[in-house]
């Protein structure tokens, strides 16, 4: 009687913990899985919550290698994805660890997110944390010289406007020529008219559709650009990542395009953690191109 007794606290416990588990949002689901992993020992949580726009309360958390070399590291901003309207920081610590571990100091950065704000106020956030790093990263051990910026979705989309349109880092006093590369995962680049509620909530009530492309700001001399995709995905379509590949080469800029077979659009994020790094090179095709860079 006393085993049945056991065997239902220990039945009602995993229940109590398969509930809870599943009821986070998925990238936090992806950080507890990948921290049970061994591996990426080479990282730590830096800074926690570090405030870089003190009016909004908006934070940033910084990554860094355990074994931090006598030379300033390589910087990567890391924007992420959630549609405009949801994510956290503290929810992609996967990502942080992930290119820690490989030699860079990592910025997590939070912005402002639907329905309490539309465009281009998320971009403007975006724009504050990247001054914030330029202006800040040195004192922790980061290179202000050789800083990179990548994303995934909605975090992609952020950090190639950055890469860009002028505008939203010179408002900052800055030039998007501090960027030294963008490592795109799965961003939307070419999304006008607006077919989806998360578009038309996020993008709808500006009065110049134009100017919220990015495809319509490709340049000749913007930041090199890696662009990737799940062949599978159907949220954002690979068309976007090769559209905007195609009209940067056309004019003369540099850009690379990499697509993932039997990928779709989330299993492209989960590549990053310990857990589903069998489903492609995504982190070694990362590294690669920041390391290709002078």
């Amino acid at each position: 009687m006393k085993w049945l007794v056991t065997f239902g606290i220990i039945t009602l416990a995993v229940a109590g913990f398969a509930y809870w588990f599943f009821s986070q949002p998925g990238p936090r689901q992806l950080d507890m899985a990948n921290n049970i992993i061994p591996g990426d020992n080479n990282a730590k949580l830096l800074v926690e919550n570090q405030i870089y726009d003190p009016e909004l309360g908006l934070g940033l958390n910084i990554w860094a290698p355990t074994d931090v070399a006598a030379d300033s590291l390589p910087v990567v901003i890391f924007i992420y994805g959630g549609g405009w309207r949801d994510g956290s920081k503290d929810q992609y610590g996967f990502a942080g660890r992930a290119l820690a571990h490989r030699g860079y100091m990592v910025v997590l950065a939070d912005y402002r997110l639907y329905p309490a704000v539309q465009f281009p106020d998320f971009l403007e956030d975006s724009a504050k944390a990247v001054s914030w790093v330029h202006d800040n990263i040195a004192q922790w051990g980061g290179d202000p010289e050789r800083i990179f910026l990548s994303g995934q979705s909605a975090g992609a989309y952020n950090v190639m406007m950055l890469a860009l349109d002028r505008q939203w880092l010179g408002r900052m006093g800055k030039s998007p020529d501090l960027i030294k590369g963008v490592a795109a995962l799965a961003g939307p680049y070419d999304f006008y008219p607006f077919g989806t509620e998360t578009t038309q909530n996020s993008f709808g009530s500006y009065h110049d559709p134009k100017m919220t492309q990015p495809i319509n700001f490709a340049r000749a001399n913007a930041p090199p650009l890696w662009l990737s995709t799940g062949v599978d995905d159907e949220q954002v379509k690979p068309r976007n990542s090769r559209k905007l590949r195609d009209k940067i080469l056309e004019l003369g800029g540099e850009a690379e395009y990499k697509e993932y077979p039997d990928m779709d659009h989330i299993e492209i994020m989960m590549a990053l953690a310990k857990p589903f790094r069998s489903k492609g090179p995504v982190l070694d095709d990362m590294i690669a191109f920041f390391e290709s860079r002078p």
